[in-house]
């Protein structure tokens, strides 16, 4: 690919992810008109979504002008999926609060609630980090870990995705993509769940090696990448604490899968 067709197919990307935020901007506000539920419109929703805004802009700047790093691609993928899985969302909202007004209101939530935000979040907490920030693993040693991920994240994908029984997010309404014959589905979700959190912590433990060889500028890459991780990582902590305080005052049960749908 040139240069040129590179940088337009970036920047393309980056402004289908700002039109996606604006719908999803648009769809929120009109389901809070409808009077939705109060727990589906949070600002925690808002907050998250206008922080992963920055990805696809920062992945276009990289992109268009070193189309051979992966992590700019990288970036607009996982910008891409973080407003596909925000207007998802907002759809559904809006499609609960005001029934018969758009169709597949919930196929279209449960496509984000169950099937998307694992590879949203493996994307950036597991390969971004991995690979950051020339796009190559740190040694060979690490290749069993990027393999073993991809593996960890379709599976529970399509695990997730087809276990049947009530969206717990969604009104209890049953998954409609769920296979009613294999109820073990949500139970093999449950046991590989853990796995994502530990290929993420894998990944870090691999940053952190890179930044104790590293010097001069890619060690400030790395500190740059680590602060916004950090940030990042309060923005789930945060409303994850506040809902754990709301769960335990109120006596109520755990949040379903996923947890942060809910947050």
């Amino acid at each position: 690919m040139s240069a040129r067709a590179a940088a337009w197919l970036a920047w393309s990307l980056a402004a289908l992810s700002v039109a996606m935020f604006v719908a999803s901007g648009v769809l929120y506000v009109l389901a809070e008109a409808a009077q939705a539920p109060g727990d589906w419109v949070t600002v925690g929703t808002v907050s998250e979504t206008v922080t992963f805004l920055a990805f696809p802009i920062v992945g276009a700047l990289v992109a268009s002008r070193r189309p051979e790093n992966p992590i700019g691609w990288i970036c607009l993928a996982d910008g891409l999926l973080w407003m596909l899985l925000s207007v998802s969302d907002g759809y559904s909202v809006y499609g609960v609060a005001r029934p018969g007004s758009v169709p597949f209101p919930v196929a279209v939530g449960t496509l984000s609630n169950q099937w998307l935000w694992v590879p949203t979040v493996g994307l950036l907490g597991i390969y971004l980090i991995l690979l950051f920030p020339d796009g190559k693993r740190p040694s060979r040693r690490w290749r069993p870990l990027a393999w073993f991920s991809g593996v960890v994240i379709v599976v529970l994908s399509v695990a997730g995705g087809l276990a049947p029984g009530p969206l717990e997010n969604q009104g209890r309404i049953r998954n409609p993509f769920g296979i009613e014959a294999l109820p073990w589905l949500q139970d093999a979700v449950y046991l590989i769940l853990p796995l994502l959190p530990l290929c993420i912590f894998a990944s870090a433990v691999s940053m952190v090696l890179r930044y104790r060889r590293s010097r001069g500028e890619v060690r400030q890459q790395i500190k740059w990448v680590a602060f916004v991780a950090s940030l990042s990582g309060l923005s789930y902590l945060i409303p994850m604490i506040f809902a754990s305080v709301v769960l335990l005052r109120s006596d109520d049960s755990l949040p379903p899968f996923p947890w942060w749908a809910e947050v």
